[in-house]
Order: C-alpha cells, then sequence, then structure tokens
C-alpha cells in the first residue's frame, strides 16, 4: 500500500499541533473555552496552514465540518453540503479559495450565513479586503496568518523525521541540511515537507543524510519567500520602490522574482496602487496604460502575463514622478480625522427653506469658481500642493495658480455679482 504524502500525514489535527501562529491559536483556543462560534476567513500565503488549522481547530472544539473548494465543488455538491451541515449543532463549513466563489454559490452561501444554520471558515491567499464578495466579507472577522519563520519551519522537519505519521526516525538527517530546507521553503511549510519527502526517499535508512545530499535532491528554492518567512512582502517592498526611484532594472528583477512564485493577482494589485500613488499626474498616460496592461496579463495569464506586466514595469519605473494626489488625499484624511466639519448650506443636496437666490446655481456655471467650498473653519486650507515633474502636472499647476487669483465669497448673491464685474 503506497503512504499518503509526508505533508498530508504531518497535518495537524488539533491547534496544540499547529507550529507557529501563536496569534491565531490563542484567539481560537479563547473561542473554544467560551464555546462560542463565528464565521471566519484566514488569509496568507500558500503553506503556512489555513486549511489545517481550520480542520484543527473543527476537531478540538468537537464540531461537526466538512470542507469545500470554491473552484472545484460545484453548486450541487456545495448545496449538499450545506445540507448535511445544518443537521448538525454545531458545524463549521470549510471553503478553500473563497474569494473564487461565483455569483451562484455566493448566492447559495449567504442565506445560510445569515441564518446562522452554520459557521464558515474560508481559507485563501488573496487580501480579503480586495477580492472578496462584500457580502461574505462583512459577516466574517478577517484573520491573517503571519508568513512562517526558518525557525518554525525546522521545528516542523525536526517533528517529521521522528514522527510516527512522518518518517518515524527510520531516516538519519543532519540538523544542517534540515536547516537548509527550512530556508529554501520561504515560508511555506508544505513544500517543506514535500523537499524532506524527496529527500528521504533519495537514500536508504542507514544513510546519513548531510547537507550536501540535500543540495544534490533539492537544489530549486520556493520562489515565494527565499530564505525568510517575509521575504515575499520585503520583495514587494522593494518592488514598488525600485519602480518610484526610476531604477528600472532593479524593478524588472523583483517583477521576475515574484513572477516565480504565481503570484499575479498580487502583483497587478500592487502595480495599479504603484502606478497612481508614485506616478500619478506627472504621467496619467502611464496609469492608464498600467491598466491596460494589468487587463491583458490577467486575460493570457502565466507565464505569457509577465511579458505586459514588464512593459508597464519598464514604463513606470521610466516615467516623471508625482505623489501630489497621493498627499493631498493623506492631508485631507487628517484634517477630518481631527475635525469632521458639516457642509455650507448652499452646497447640501437638500436644502429646504434656503431662499432661491441663495442656492446653489446649478445653471449658472460662470459663478461655480467664485463660490467658496471649504467649510469656513478650513478657509485657509491646502491639501493639494503641484509637483511640476511632468507636462500634465505643469500645465495643472499653472491653472491651479490662476485659480488661487480669485476671491471666492461664502455667499451666492456675493458670487453672482463678482461675474457681472
Amino acid at each position: 500500500m503506497v503512504n499518503k504524502p509526508l505533508a498530508y500525514r504531518m497535518r495537524p489535527k488539533t491547534l496544540n499541533d499547529v507550529i507557529g501562529q501563536e496569534k491565531l491559536i490563542s484567539f481560537l483556543k479563547k473561542l473554544i473555552e467560551s464555546d462560542n462560534l463565528l464565521s471566519m476567513v484566514f488569509y496568507g500565503q500558500p503553506g503556512i496552514g489555513k486549511t489545517t488549522i481550520a480542520k484543527a481547530f473543527a476537531n478540538t472544539f468537537n464540531a461537526y465540518s466538512v470542507t469545500l473548494n470554491a473552484v472545484i465543488d460545484n453548486k450541487a455538491k456545495m448545496e449538499q453540503a450545506f445540507g448535511e451541515a445544518i443537521r448538525f449543532n454545531p458545524a463549521i463549513v470549510i471553503i478553500d479559495e473563497i474569494h473564487r466563489l461565483d455569483k451562484s454559490k455566493q448566492d447559495l452561501l449567504l442565506p445560510h450565513l445569515e441564518n446562522g444554520d452554520f459557521f464558515v471558515i474560508g481559507c485563501t491567499t488573496a487580501n480579503p479586503l480586495i477580492s472578496l464578495n462584500p457580502a461574505i466579507r462583512s459577516r466574517c472577522r478577517l484573520l491573517e496568518l503571519e508568513p512562517l519563520t526558518i525557525d518554525n519551519v525546522f521545528t516542523g522537519l525536526k517533528r517529521a523525521v521522528s514522527s510516527p505519521d512522518g518518517l518515524d526516525g527510520k531516516k538519519i538527517i543532519s540538523d544542517e541540511a534540515l536547516q537548509y530546507l527550512a530556508k529554501i521553503s520561504a515560508g511555506d511549510l508544505r513544500f517543506a515537507y514535500n523537499q524532506l519527502e524527496a529527500v528521504a526517499l533519495s537514500y536508504t535508512n542507514d544513510h546519513l543524510i548531510s547537507l550536501a545530499d540535500c543540495k544534490a535532491v533539492s537544489a530549486v528554492p520556493n520562489y515565494y519567500g527565499d530564505l525568510d518567512g517575509d521575504e515575499h512582502y520585503n520583495t514587494v517592498s522593494a518592488f514598488q520602490k525600485s519602480i518610484r526611484g526610476s531604477q528600472v532594472d532593479a524593478a524588472i528583477y523583483y517583477l521576475a522574482k515574484i513572477l516565480k512564485s504565481g503570484d499575479l493577482d498580487g502583483i497587478i494589485r500592487r502595480l495599479m496602487v504603484t502606478a497612481y500613488e508614485d506616478v500619478g499626474l506627472a504621467n496619467p498616460q502611464a496609469v492608464d496604460r498600467c491598466y491596460n496592461a494589468c487587463q491583458v496579463a490577467k486575460e493570457v495569464g502565466l507565464p505569457e502575463a509577465e511579458i505586459p506586466l514588464a512593459f508597464t514595469v519598464v514604463d513606470l519605473a521610466l516615467s516623471p514622478k508625482s505623489k501630489s494626489a497621493t498627499w493631498a488625499i493623506e492631508a485631507a484624511d487628517q484634517k477630518v480625522d481631527e475635525n469632521p466639519i458639516k457642509v455650507r448650506d448652499y452646497l447640501r443636496l437638500k436644502n429646504a427653506g434656503t431662499a432661491p437666490e441663495d442656492s446653489y446655481p446649478y445653471d449658472e456655471p460662470e459663478v461655480w469658481k467664485y463660490l467658496q467650498y471649504l467649510p469656513k473653519s478650513l478657509v485657509d486650507c491646502h491639501f493639494y500642493s503641484p509637483w511640476d515633474n511632468g507636462k500634465y502636472e505643469r500645465a495643472l499647476h499653472e491653472n491651479f495658480d490662476k485659480l488661487n487669483t480669485i476671491t471666492r465669497v461664502a455667499s451666492v448673491q456675493e458670487a453672482k455679482k463678482k461675474t457681472k464685474k
């Protein structure tokens, strides 16, 4: 009889078996202690135990559980699983790739969530704030799993070597070799188990497996992170900073590194944000081209997607930069937090009781530029400061200066008088 894969055999059965994720495990144990359940979404990079922890939590809670996959399982299978879950109390439905639920599956799930027929634990590698349907997101607690450290992965590998469910002590592997496997796994414990299994199967039981032996069998790193569990996120950060700093070769390198992980959705989100945040008004055409290139990348998929993405990375990196719009909204955000103020009467959508001559002049565009739109206490506030790095924003700056020569008034009647001078 052929054994199931090592990664499958080493899956934790209870929360006490989970490696790492101390904050999340502490929260889940508190739910168990208080005998409470809620619907949740676990998100984080591949191989860090999202589905495994969901199943371990259900086992520890002694709840009925069923696992579905939003991509593979059709509506009929989901309907059957939901029907079975309703018969148990408590019941947890675990949904892998929950952000990939299509509309018909969402319509099937939502009434059960609203009625509390069962609890859901969704698992996804995509940020649910961006990728998840808002109706589902609002009914679930979003919990991010932390990338596993090298030490976490090393602990898992040591456990697998000695565990009866793992190699059962039948293989002798040096700590140096296990440390190497932990490093190239980039925080992906499943990847590490797969590499360990490949190495173990390559040598006899009495052979001391050394670092050199490991490198001979497992020489390809897991490109999702490299060396450190945080490296993927560090790479994304370096990618954006390279575009902002206009070093095109660095930006292209980091693009290639991230794409090796297969994280197409992640790089597209980051590129579109970078385009608006760092290039912005200095080159709006490049921002538009970025969006179009990202749409093409989505349509063709990997590996061909790297071509339109490389196109826009070069375009953005070599474009002039302007963060004026970004800084303007950040300054306005801060002011709103400090002192949210109501709008002036003549700017309100519905202002019963205001005389017609004091109402906003929708049909008199020549009056608009003379009116004061800021609240009284903010009249002297300025949030937008032009950058002159691009031709387009220089034109905006010129118009900005002209508009600033106008004395605005807080009276519709006074503004109308200005048009007659």
